[in-house]
């Protein structure tokens, strides 16, 4: 149980940190933008690891993994209290159009991503 707790730790502080990196990234590469692409493009690429992780470790024996990659990593990485918050504050703005697209790309393409990592994946172990 220790051990378990030790490695969904570990994996959450890499998660968090890629997270951070992957905000950086994605700022540098178009600026500052009103509307938080950093925030669905870490959502979506999340999604799509999720999705990809979860058939590979069933096809490889890796689900002892889950709880380090899925949990940990994954959970770390992905960000959707920040999405509660920024379609809060867009809300509080009166930006209700741009909150309420913002929501549905956010929930939509990071769906999207997990199928396509499951398709992807399912493509590579079938």
């Amino acid at each position: 149980m220790v051990s378990t707790v030790s490695l969904v730790a570990l994996g959450g502080a890499i998660g968090a940190a890629l997270r951070y990196l992957a905000g950086l990234g994605v700022t540098r590469l178009l600026g500052h933008q009103e509307f938080p692409l950093a925030i669905i493009t870490v959502n979506v690429i999340g999604s799509f690891l999720m999705g990809a992780f979860v058939v590979a470790a069933a096809h490889k024996g890796l689900t002892h993994l889950s709880p380090f990659v899925m949990t940990g990593l994954l959970g770390g990485f992905t960000t959707f209290s920040a999405f509660s918050l920024e379609s809060a504050n867009m809300i509080e703005r009166g930006a209700f159009g741009q909150a309420a697209l913002y929501v549905f790309l956010s929930v939509g393409l990071s769906v999207g991503g997990l199928f396509l990592g499951l398709w992807s994946a399912r493509g590579v172990f079938a």
